[in-house]
C-alpha cells in the first residue's frame, strides 16, 4: 500500500467514524468571509457525507447563494489538538431527495424525524471535490475522489435487514462488541446497530454513536455475518 493509499485509509476511518464536523459555508451577510456551524452527518452509499439542514438556517442560506463548503472532521482523542489527525472535505452541497438515504439517516439520529414537523428541513450530500488530511505532524496530503470514497458494498435493502436481525436476536453480541472495546453502556442504553459497510459498523448507545472498524473490509452479507460472529466471540482481555 502506496503513502498516498495509507494515508487515504486514515483518513476516510477518522472522517467515517466522527459523527459530526464544523460545516463551513460563505457568509452572505458578510461577504467574503467564512461561516462555521456544527454540523451532524453520516455517510450515504457512495462514501460520502449527507447533512439535514433547515432553510431558516444560516448555513442553508448561504449554501443556496453559494455551494461550495468544507466540513472538517477531526480525533479529539488527543492533549494536543495541533498533533490530532483532521479531515477537511472540501465539496459542493447538493440538495437532495432520496428516501433510503433518510431512512438510514434516521436511524443514525432518530430525533431527527420530528424535526421536518417544525422547520422546512432538507437533505443535502456534500459532492466530493477534495480532501486535505493532517495526521499529526509533517503527515500532510491532499487526498483525491478515487482513493478516498468507497462504496458501501450492500444496498438499502441488505444494510436494513442486517440492522434489523442483529437488534432483533443479538443483543448480547452488541453487548459483548460494546465491552471488548470498553465502550460504557447500561440497561436504560442498550448499543443498537445502525449501519454497516465494508469497512466497519456503527452502534448508537442512548444518545451517542460509536463506530467500530473490522480487522479487513469484507464485501458481501456472507463477510459480515462471518466477521460480526468472531467479534461476538474474541475473548475480552483482562
Amino acid at each position: 500500500m502506496s503513502k498516498t493509499e495509507q494515508a487515504a485509509l486514515k483518513a476516510r476511518t477518522l472522517f467515517n467514524t466522527r459523527c459530526d464536523g464544523v460545516l463551513s459555508t460563505h457568509s452572505i451577510d458578510l461577504p467574503g468571509y467564512p461561516f462555521g456551524s456544527i454540523t451532524p452527518y453520516c455517510i450515504n452509499r457512495d462514501g460520502q457525507p449527507v447533512i439535514l439542514i433547515s432553510t431558516i438556517a444560516q448555513h442553508t442560506r448561504n449554501i443556496l447563494a453559494d455551494n461550495k463548503v468544507s466540513l472538517i472532521a477531526y480525533d479529539p482523542q488527543t492533549d494536543d489538538t495541533q498533533a490530532a489527525g483532521r479531515v477537511t472535505y472540501i465539496a459542493n452541497a447538493v440538495k437532495i431527495d432520496d428516501e433510503d438515504i433518510a431512512e438510514r439517516y434516521y436511524r443514525f439520529y432518530p430525533m431527527s424525524r420530528n424535526f421536518h414537523k417544525t422547520h422546512n428541513f432538507n437533505f443535502y450530500t456534500l459532492d466530493f471535490v477534495r480532501v486535505r488530511y493532517i495526521g499529526g505532524f509533517g503527515e500532510i496530503y491532499w487526498i483525491e475522489k478515487d482513493d478516498f470514497l468507497k462504496a458501501n458494498p450492500f444496498s438499502f435493502e441488505e444494510e436494513t435487514g442486517i440492522v434489523e436481525h442483529m437488534n432483533a436476536d443479538h443483543q448480547d453480541a452488541m453487548n459483548h462488541y460494546c465491552d471488548l472495546f470498553e465502550l460504557a453502556y447500561d440497561a436504560d442504553n442498550l448499543p443498537k446497530l445502525v449501519g454497516i459497510d465494508s469497512e466497519g459498523f456503527e452502534l448508537r448507545i442512548g444518545g451517542r454513536l460509536e463506530r467500530l472498524q473490522f480487522d479487513s473490509a469484507i464485501s458481501n452479507t456472507l463477510e459480515a455475518r462471518q466477521a460480526l460472529v468472531e467479534l461476538a466471540r474474541r475473548p475480552i482481555s483482562v
